[in-house]
């Protein structure tokens, strides 16, 4: 058996011998790379194929899962909301809970200012509103400005409403009512009216029930 030393000087001799022999093998075997080339490419090809399919099947995959994130998001802000309801209920329950709400009306003779709330001689709530807040009561919105407890009987509440009425003047008025707080939630109503017989601003109390 020949040692593979041997071996390999062999192959080297017989290769040489061969290109010194045959000189038309030269341009063939120059050839040979670029023939591996096409080749090389041809193999690399499906692998640059497979980068669109790889984004195409990770798209999916990415709607997937900000689809799951939105539903989750929607899952918390329910959740918080029960929450919400839960505390009021557990801090207010319906046999003691009086709430306050304030809505105006039009309101073109009335520039409000800000609210004081008196019940039963103390005061429960004090507002200072902003432009963008009092755009907003114009357009219908109805805040809530107090929401507490009180014990069944006869209650008395005054409202301060500060501000400007006609000619950019000063204006300062008061609302008063007395209610019958029973088992049942309370609901109060401050509304602000303007008076176009008068040409002045009205203030008012609506109890719902």
């Amino acid at each position: 058996m020949l040692h593979p030393f041997r071996l390999s000087l062999a192959a080297l001799v017989l290769a040489a011998a061969t290109s010194a022999a045959l000189g038309q093998t030269a341009p063939a075997a120059a050839a040979s790379p670029t023939a591996a080339a096409p080749a090389a490419s041809a193999a690399s090809a499906p692998a640059v194929a497979l980068a669109p399919a790889s984004a195409a099947s990770a798209a999916p995959l990415a709607a997937t899962l900000d689809g799951r994130v939105q539903d989750v998001k929607s899952d918390v802000i329910k959740l918080n909301r029960d929450l919400l309801v839960l505390e009021e209920e557990l801090l207010f329950p319906a046999n003691t809970q009086v709430a306050l709400f304030v809505s105006m009306d039009v309101g073109k003779m009335f520039e409000l200012d800000s609210v004081q709330i008196k019940l039963d001689d103390k005061v429960v709530a004090a507002y200072l509103y902003t432009p963008l807040e009092v755009q907003a009561l114009h357009r219908g919105g109805v805040q809530r400005v107090w929401l507490g407890n009180l014990r069944t009987g006869e209650h008395e509440l005054v409202a301060y409403f500060t501000g400007k009425g006609p000619h950019d003047r000063d204006y300062k008025r008061g609302a008063t009512v007395k209610f019958e707080k029973g088992t049942e939630a309370k609901y109060i109503e401050l509304r602000i009216k303007d008076s176009m017989g008068k040409l002045q601003p009205e203030f008012d109390v609506k109890l719902w029930q």
